[in-house]
């Protein structure tokens, strides 16, 4: 008697930890129940994979949707919806918004707000201050939390933990892998007269190298004495790649998509405002270590700092333009062309995406293609050639960095527990996402 499955995904060539090679995926109640030769299997729906590439979902680490408080820029539907469009199964998002994500009530608030509105799983970061660092062993527990975040600089308010002692008081009081965007507050407060009013190019001279290594020394200097696991968000620097090589027993790494892709000064003198992000687009000479910690093992994660504002923000002369741009949905086709021009292989691509995921944050049951995990498959097209446009992007902010850019690979459809979410550009299936579970948190 042959098997039966609710899904099997065959005739594709499947990546996973055992290496790349063609195979079938067979699904029952949301997990993964077979890889292999199913040709003798039936199924309630067959996905036919032939010509494709079948990998992990890919997991973005870093996102921003804007909600609550902040929605004519995004929100967690709009997100979300890039976010499948463009072959994501999962997102984990940022706690700056309005309110911030700070205590039992909002993550609860954020949870309440995705769950089935959203149309991939989802978690969502805790802002680490100063007034609730006492608190953070019990909010990095709550069910739905992927970690507790710090910002050492960029940010405003109660969420910018900048100083020494802050920074201790946080990781003193935390158990799991905290995040950090790493940026020396007070070497960017003394730089930002530096700032030329409608040159973008002086961005990166505000915000410069030494601002960044400046802070991850410190970071890591403190973690070390206290034993802790931090987890270093969007390294921009030749000078940070080089010295987190040396503490991977503490720290994690992320990369990202746009920081491997556009260099300064260009991006700057085509794009403008639109090139604006925290830490800043660098010169070729920190890109390139950027693709040796690539291929050293340096990097753990990609996430996308999806981080959208309106046109008209992002049109004021600067500095008055605000830092942040859409990045959710072109990060799986950025990507594969850079595999398909040879930067990168898809088997770190994966790593990266699904099994670096997994690692870095402990989930439960996602981040890899194997029996027993949920059934979440991002499925490719490694020869598609598409241009990625503005009108194409589902961001509220509608548009993209990448306008015009010509991809080389392209996300064919999304799966999710087992769910064909979005095939052929569309989303077919109505939002059903969940909370992440984390191996931390499963007694919660």
């Amino acid at each position: 008697m042959s098997e039966t499955y609710d899904l099997i995904v065959r005739g594709g060539e499947v990546v996973n930890h055992a290496g790349r090679g063609f195979a079938d995926v067979g699904v029952r109640c949301g997990k993964i129940a077979a890889i292999g030769d199913l040709s003798q299997a039936s199924a309630d729906e067959v996905f036919d994979a032939k010509g494709l590439t079948v990998l992990p979902g890919v997991i973005d680490s870093q996102v921003h949707f804007r909600e609550p408080g902040l929605e004519w820029k995004e929100d967690l539907e709009t997100g979300s919806r890039g976010a499948v469009l463009g072959g994501v199964v999962a997102v984990f998002e940022m706690p700056n918004t309005e309110p911030t994500t700070t205590d039992p009530d909002t993550l609860a608030d954020k949870l309440s707000r995705g769950r089935h509105r959203m149309h991939c799983d989802h978690a969502f970061y805790v802002g680490g201050t100063h007034e609730n660092a006492a608190f953070l062993g019990e909010l990095e527990r709550l069910p739905g939390c992927c970690g507790i975040k710090v910002f050492m600089g960029a940010s405003t308010g109660s969420l910018l933990v900048q100083d020494d002692e802050g920074v201790e008081q946080v990781l003193r009081h935390v158990q799991r892998r905290a995040a950090f965007h790493s940026e020396d507050e007070y070497r960017l407060a003394e730089r930002r007269a530096l700032a030329r009013t409608g040159d973008w190019t002086s961005h990166e001279e505000v915000r410069d190298a030494q601002s960044a290594i400046q802070s991850t020394e410190r970071l890591v200097r403190i973690a070390k004495g206290l034993g802790k696991r931090i987890h270093v968000l969007h390294v921009t620097t030749e000078q940070e790649v080089a010295f987190l090589a040396r503490h991977k027993d503490v720290a994690s790494v992320e990369f990202t998509p746009q920081h491997l892709t556009l260099t300064a000064p260009e991006a700057y003198e085509r794009l403008k405002g639109f090139a604006q992000m925290n830490p800043p687009i660098r010169g070729k000479a920190h890109q390139d270590a950027l693709w040796r910690g690539i291929a050293l093992g340096v990097a753990d994660v990609l996430g996308s700092d999806h981080a959208p504002h309106t046109r008209e923000e992002k049109a004021r002369p600067y500095p008055a333009s605000p830092s942040g741009m859409p990045g959710v949905q072109t990060l799986v086709p950025l990507m594969l062309t850079h595999v398909a021009e040879g930067r990168l292989t898809l088997e770190r691509f994966v790593d990266m995406t699904s099994h670096g995921v997994n690692r870095v944050f402990g989930l439960a049951d996602k981040g890899r293609m194997a029996v027993g995990y949920d059934a979440d498959l991002t499925v490719v097209d490694l020869k598609a050639r598409r241009t990625i446009t503005h009108e194409s992007m589902a961001t509220r902010a509608g548009w993209t960095p990448f306008d015009g850019f010509e991809a080389k690979g392209w996300p064919m459809a999304t799966i999710i527990r087992g769910k064909v979410v979005m095939r052929d550009d569309e989303i077919v299936l109505p939002s059903q996402g969940e909370a992440v579970r984390f191996q931390e948190t499963l007694s919660s």
